[in-house]
């Protein structure tokens, strides 16, 4: 599993007890896997916010790594490449990609406030980056 992407440690010993592995094994293989460098919850933070930067908010990219049982001390790793992050830009730079142009009714608006919500941006957000390209000015 580790040949084709990163896993942090506590999703690759679920996966590995969803296959029917023992848990006492799992422990220790995964203590060995670390030991040998293969296993690292911190360049899995890593990786995570360098495959969805730009494409999700900060609260969604976090939100992802509890959801995954990251360790803590990975987070904090990468609270600085976090922090760096700077919503507005991706928020415009997404929806100027995915809807070039501005909504033309509320149903149009209100798919375009939907996608960007699913990113993980806020709503407050989201109505000031669609009013100003409403009106530009």
């Amino acid at each position: 599993m580790l040949a084709r992407r990163e896993y942090g440690r506590s999703e690759l010993a679920h996966r590995l007890a969803m296959r029917g592995a023992p848990m006492a094994e799992v422990g220790a293989v995964l203590d060995e896997l670390q030991q040998l460098g293969l296993l690292s919850d911190a360049r899995y933070a890593h990786s995570l916010v360098t495959q969805m930067t730009g494409r999700y908010a900060k609260r969604a990219i976090a939100h992802t790594m509890k959801e995954r049982s990251v360790d803590a001390e990975a987070v904090a790793d990468v609270g600085e490449a976090l922090s760096a992050i700077d919503d507005v830009a991706d928020a415009t730079a997404l929806l100027d990609r995915r809807f070039p142009d501005p909504p033309a009714s509320e149903r149009e608006k209100a798919r375009q406030v939907r996608f960007l919500q699913s990113r993980g941006y806020s709503l407050s957000l989201i109505f000031r980056l669609l009013r100003e390209r409403k009106n530009p000015c």
